[in-house]
């Protein structure tokens, strides 16, 4: 019983060793990640780096790397035309493809999950990132494209 004792402890000392030793060091990086983003949200400007779809003309997509956050299925059945998809779990993944010299708008269905990838992005340094408010279901009730214009009384409402 004593061997059985012994092995067992030391099979539990071997996984243990591990983890006291790196312990110190993962909290020391989950500090610098929450020092990061609490100095992120001491200087970012109230929104976040949220945009309304009214806020985009039409004519500005073309300028706009737009990303949609949501799952490849999602994307499948219908997106913001000229989307790409870049699953929003994935986004920092990906950060090195995005541009530096112009708007990124991410969004998913609502705007919950693309808020939490451009959120990350953004602390990450790509301030030019922001999220759609209401994500894509809020831009089609808005109008899509033209939302721009329908705010502004230059598109008729359908």
């Amino acid at each position: 019983m004593h061997s059985s004792f012994t092995k067992k402890s030391l099979q539990t000392l071997a996984i243990a060793l591990p983890l006291l030793f790196t312990a110190p060091m993962i909290h020391a990086q989950s500090e610098a990640a929450i020092d990061e983003m609490a100095g992120y949200m001491d200087f970012i400007e109230y929104g976040g780096g949220v945009i309304f779809a009214e806020q985009i003309p039409k004519e500005e997509y073309e300028n706009i790397m737009v990303i949609d956050a949501r799952d490849a299925d999602q994307f499948a059945k219908d997106h913001i035309p000229g989307a790409v998809n870049i699953e929003w779990r994935q986004v920092l993944n990906e950060r090195e493809n995005l541009p530096t010299d112009k708007m990124v708008l991410i969004y998913c269905n609502t705007g919950s999950l693309s808020a939490q990838a451009g959120f990350a992005l953004r602390v990450a340094g790509h301030e030019n990132v922001r999220i759609l408010q209401g994500g894509f279901e809020e831009w089609k009730a808005k109008g899509g494209f033209e939302a721009n214009a329908r705010a502004g009384g230059q598109a008729p409402k359908e």
